[in-house]
């Protein structure tokens, strides 16, 4: 009985010993451990972080493909307490971290920090080198982040989020991210009163841009950028009868997985934070203006002499050595041969001021209400009433106003919808709303009907079985620092169809060529194959009737 006892007290001790160790273990060795673990997790993740809402391409039939996930990532931080030789781990982990000595000894240093992460998302490799090094006080552990499936695909839309400057969580920097970080970001948990406050998940946001079209369209401006040597490009889908957007994309871009390793101008988005002069595009609204305002009218008609000189300044038809002046002509060709003079006697037979008024009502003085962040809007300035006659003519043909490649896009989808201009968006849960009528349904068919013709006669752009309307736009680039203008031009092109009843409207523009590229050349192709693309894929049924 006495060694039964005996035995049971000896069991006991060691039990209870057993525990004690446990407990020092806990507290003492591996205590600066799990404090660390813990704090990160609270901090940066666990209970108080919310699930970042999703973020959703919609293709043709509504179905829904992610573009943004979330996804753990395997994280590498630091105790700085339980290291005991801060420069003898500074220079072990610099060859594993790709950091130098003096950046990691400073973090590693640091007496007031509980923990220090020294690497988000770091690779596999990464990790099994910090494992093999089995280092005191250095962790490995998972953290929250996004992932962007798709990669460089509209990047620049999308955007990225980075380290909040607020607190340890991440937040919107760049596109969609940014202009929608509240409702996709939730709100983190927290505790109150001795209880845990559960996270709100972030929302989901669904987009309008289709994943087909983009893939489609981003793959066409690459080719287009790669065979004429562009420093870059941008290609707007947009739906002209709602403005919704079907496709974004510009080079070049950037992969929101690795921002870190782009320039931070690579992440300001072309379509719509960036201006340029558009060139003959521009001579479509030149003419709705005409035309609207009673100025003239599509039998109006008058002579070309090939150039004309105005406040000392000499205005040239493009083609004038080539093919000489055209002599008298109609309105249709000022828009089937871009025709500069042209473009002028409609400026002038409008009148300043009311020219000046039709381009703002296109909406170029301002922003087109996107719902994308950072916008800005283009510039109309030179045309106010101290300027002399010549800023307006130059407009009237593109030059010495600037536009974002989203307003052009947006402005020529008054003339494809019948006269109204429309607020562009991305979010699919927005309906259409329409900003306001520009000019009357008849003066937007008479101008379709002259861009028709214009692609009919050049049969570049021209898609057998559908009525496609379009126009070429090839701008010198201004010269800043000198003044006038560089030898480098910007090519770009708009068209929609089919007429009869518009599915889609483009826009393609490169940057930064030789003047020799036309516009004609080069984009008009790569818009006929995007254009076909579109027409197969929604499978729109032609809308002419021909015979063999």
């Amino acid at each position: 009985m006495v060694l039964r006892f005996g035995i049971l007290i000896v069991f006991l001790f060691l039990g209870y010993a057993s525990l004690l160790f446990k407990v020092y273990d806990l507290q003492v060795t591996k205590g600066g451990y799990y404090s660390a673990r813990s704090g990160s997790q609270i901090l940066s993740s666990g209970i108080t972080a919310a699930n970042r809402g999703i973020i959703y391409f919609t293709d043709r039939n509504g179905k829904q493909l992610p573009a943004v996930l979330n996804k753990d990532h395997l994280a590498i931080y630091a105790v700085p307490k339980d290291i005991e030789d801060t420069q003898e781990a500074a220079h072990a982990l610099a060859p594993l971290l790709g950091k130098s000595t003096e950046e990691l000894e400073a973090i590693l240093s640091r007496e007031d920090s509980k923990y220090a992460i020294l690497m988000k998302r770091a690779s596999a490799e990464r990790v099994e080198g910090i494992e093999r090094l089995g280092m005191r006080g250095i962790y490995i552990d998972s953290i929250p982040g996004r992932l962007y499936p798709l990669g460089q695909l509209t990047s620049h839309l999308l955007g990225f989020v980075g380290p909040s400057s607020e607190d340890m969580g991440e937040i919107g920097k760049y596109g969609i991210e940014k202009f929608y970080n509240d409702e996709l970001a939730g709100s983190a948990g927290r505790f109150e009163a001795g209880k845990v406050i559960e996270p709100r998940p972030g929302e989901d946001i669904v987009l309008t841009i289709d994943p087909n079209i983009q893939v489609a369209a981003e793959k066409i401006l690459g080719q287009l950028i790669e065979t004429y040597d562009a420093s870059g490009g941008t290609v707007i889908v947009q739906d002209p009868m709602t403005g919704k957007i079907l496709a974004m994309g510009s080079f070049p871009n950037f992969d929101p997985n690795a921002y870190g390793s782009s320039s931070l101008s690579t992440f300001l988005n072309p379509a719509m934070q960036k201006v340029y002069e558009p060139g003959s595009v521009f001579k479509v609204l030149t003419m709705a203006a005409g035309l609207d305002s009673g100025s003239i009218t599509p039998e109006t008609t008058y002579v070309d002499a090939g150039s004309l000189t105005m406040n000392t300044w000499t205005i040239s038809n493009y083609d004038l050595k080539k093919r000489g002046a055209y002599g008298r002509t109609t309105m249709s060709s000022i828009i089937e041969h871009s025709i500069n003079t042209g473009a002028v006697f409609v400026q002038r037979a409008t009148g300043r001021e009311t020219f000046a008024e039709y381009m703002a009502r296109f909406g170029f003085s301002e922003k087109t209400g996107v719902d994308l962040p950072g916008e800005v809007a283009g510039s109309l300035k030179r045309l106010n009433p101290k300027e002399r006659d010549i800023a307006f003519a130059t407009a009237a043909y593109g030059q010495g106003v600037s536009v974002t490649p989203l307003e052009l896009v947006n402005a020529v989808s008054v003339l494809a919808n019948g006269g109204t201009l429309m607020r562009p968006y991305v979010n699919a849960e927005f309906s259409s709303e329409a900003i306001r009528r520009v000019v009357s349904e008849d003066t937007a068919k008479k101008v379709v009907k002259m861009m028709v013709s214009a692609v009919d006669k050049a049969e570049v752009a021209a898609i057998s079985g559908y009525s496609v309307a379009g126009k070429t736009g090839t701008a010198f680039i201004p010269d800043f620092k000198n003044g006038g203008y560089t030898d480098r031009v910007i090519d770009s092109y708009v068209g929609f169809g089919p007429t009869s009843d518009p599915k889609f409207i483009v826009l393609i523009k490169l940057d930064n060529l030789d003047s020799s590229v036309l516009a004609a050349t080069s984009i008009v192709p790569a818009f006929r194959e995007l254009a076909q693309y579109i027409l197969n894929y929604y499978n729109i049924q032609p809308d002419r009737i021909t015979h063999n």
